[in-house]
């Protein structure tokens, strides 16, 4: 059972969700597609290894197909897809050296009609939206098991409703 903390009606919501596995990780995607929108930002944050890119797959997939091609964007920066919520952009940021950078790979047009999920969403610094959800992956510890996850959804802005009112139980 997912652990939710209270906050008043302007403040970010946050839910914590242990994930055992890959599969897990794959069931939490398909429940945060159901409630993103075209504009939305998931920014994805957590170590290298930490399953960022695994997330976005599993999302893109689930309004997709179950097996559809998703490479990682580590290299390309950007991957952009047609869904069944809309235009989906993976954004991996990693290599931006700043955030105006971000620009030239379609920031703009991304923001103004697609759902956006972004690796490294530090790279952006001001640009940035106040509305947001923060996904943070971690490595929940070797005595939980190897492939053990726990991820806090943070809802910012106006998706700390849409993250209070989702059902995070597997």
């Amino acid at each position: 059972m997912p652990d939710t903390s209270p906050h008043g009606p302007h403040a970010p919501h946050v839910v914590v969700i242990p994930l055992s596995d890959e599969a897990a990780t794959a069931a939490l995607a398909r429940r945060l597609a159901a409630i993103l929108r075209p504009r939305d930002l998931v920014a994805l944050r957590g170590d290298l290894g930490a399953g960022k890119t695994a997330l976005s797959r599993a999302l893109i997939c689930g309004v997709t197909h179950e097996d559809a091609e998703v490479p990682s964007p580590t290299f390309t920066l950007v991957q952009t897809y047609d869904t069944a919520i809309g235009p989906v952009w993976h954004f991996d940021l990693y290599r931006l050296s700043g955030p105006d950078e971000v620009h030239e790979l379609g920031w703009d047009d991304a923001r103004a009609e697609a759902v956006a999920l972004v690796e490294w969403p530090d790279r952006l610094g001001p640009l940035l939206p106040p509305d947001r959800v923060e996904v943070m992956l971690e490595h929940a510890g070797p005595d939980i098991g190897p492939d053990a996850r726990r991820a806090t959804l943070t809802g910012h802005g106006a998706l700390a409703a849409r993250i209070a009112a989702a059902d995070w139980t597997p």
